[in-house]
């Protein structure tokens, strides 16, 4: 579980000025949820997804995941959350199978559950014919979906994913696409930041949109479209309701 209290990140600008890129955004995602979290380039999504994940300290306010504050034990928090970006760096030397067995190591898992584990994750994302091709021979779908298994080689209840279709064919694009649907079914709590509004539309149990940084409209496709009554999709939805906190 996440929750999100008044979270708040202050960046100091080259001359001495302050820019907000998160301003007293709170939301909540429970097991079994996938929250999308929506907004153009600049809205303070990845700002925020990264102090969730405990990678940048807050300025001002909380996030909690399983009702412990992130930044009071920030490395058990690391343990529960697989996080995966677009552009999750890989060591381009390493195998994808010798990746995997590294990262198990570095949690700890035994050799029999890592070799269990490893298997179930190669057969899930299709990864068997460049399992021992070098990292930075893969191409980008490939790559992607070694990401995805290092991420998920622990396990862990909570993703939290940037972007992670970015730049995909259409067929990696499905895998990853089903790889989400199928976590939220085992009952991860799931916070997705995508670009792509018809994914989000299919797949988010409740959608949250950013602008300048902080949180304009939150809900399910219903309550949105209450919102916006004469949009017909998401992408209107979208402009509308973006539009309309421009206005203000």
């Amino acid at each position: 579980m996440i929750r999100v209290e008044g979270l708040t990140k202050v960046f100091p600008n080259p001359d001495g000025s302050e820019k907000t890129a998160v301003d007293d955004v709170s939301f909540g995602i429970q097991p079994g949820e996938i929250y999308g979290l929506l907004g153009p380039n600049g809205a303070g999504k990845t700002t925020t997804l990264r102090m969730i994940s405990g990678l940048l300290r807050p300025t001002a306010g909380h996030v909690f995941i399983d009702n412990t504050e992130v930044t009071d034990r920030p490395n058990w928090v690391k343990q529960r959350i697989g996080y995966l970006t677009a552009n999750t760096g890989l060591y381009v030397r390493l195998t994808p199978i010798e990746m995997l067995k590294y990262f198990a190591t570095l949690y700890n898992i035994p050799r029999a559950p890592a070799k269990a584990r490893i298997a179930e994750l190669v057969e899930w994302l299709g990864m068997s014919d460049f399992l021992k091709l070098r990292c930075g021979a893969l191409s980008t779908g490939q790559k992607q979906r070694v990401s995805i298994a290092r991420a998920l080689i622990a396990n862990p209840p909570i993703l939290v994913l940037d972007e992670p279709t970015l730049g995909l064919d259409v067929l990696t694009n499905r895998v990853i696409l089903d790889f989400i649907r199928q976590e939220r079914t085992r009952g991860k709590a799931i916070l997705l930041s995508t670009h792509h509004l018809d994914e989000a539309e299919t797949l988010c149990d409740c959608i949250g949109l950013m602008h300048h940084g902080r949180l304009v409209a939150e809900g399910d496709m219903p309550a949105l479209h209450a919102q916006a009554p004469d949009a017909h999709s998401l992408s209107e939805v979208f402009l509308h309701l973006i539009d309309g906190h421009a206005a203000k």
